[in-house]
């Protein structure tokens, strides 16, 4: 009886620290950075200012790409994804989001292994990934420290 309870308190332990760290995970992404607005703030100023360039297809082909994710996290990923994408729509002053700037975008929003999914699954819609090669060999590190001056 005894050993019972013991495996219920690092059960309970275990549960308290997972909770404990993606909590601290959404913290630090709220935390203000050098130029005043955290990394969620930018995540939505970008979603706000490019909603009305996203087409039905752009949309329909972002909902394929992230369907191998849970459901759980499947919304909080959607969203990272598409502002990035809308980031890089915005920085190329395109009126609309198209499915270059989708793919590019999902690429630098993910971290590489994801990428083998993406892969096939642009291969089964009969998409060229050849123009992609040079974002799909660098890391996300890379991405997510220069990744404009390295997209120039």
């Amino acid at each position: 009886m005894s050993i019972i309870i013991v495996l219920w308190g690092f059960f309970l332990i275990s549960l308290m620290g997972i909770g404990g760290f993606f909590m601290f995970r959404k913290f630090l992404k709220r935390l203000p950075k050098d130029d005043g607005k955290s990394i969620m703030d930018w995540e939505e100023y970008y979603m706000e200012k490019t909603r009305h360039m996203w087409k039905d297809e752009e949309k329909q082909l972002l909902e394929e790409l992230v369907s191998p994710v849970p459901e759980l996290f499947r919304d909080v990923a959607r969203h990272k994804i598409a502002s990035k994408i809308g980031e890089i729509s915005l920085k190329k002053e395109q009126d609309s989001i198209t499915q270059s700037t989708l793919i590019e975008g999902y690429i630098i929003a993910t971290p590489k292994r994801d990428h083998k999914f993406l892969i096939k699954k642009l291969n089964q819609k009969e998409i060229d990934i050849t123009p992609y090669h040079h974002l799909f060999e660098a890391s996300q590190d890379n991405y997510a420290t220069d990744w404009k001056e390295k997209y120039k």
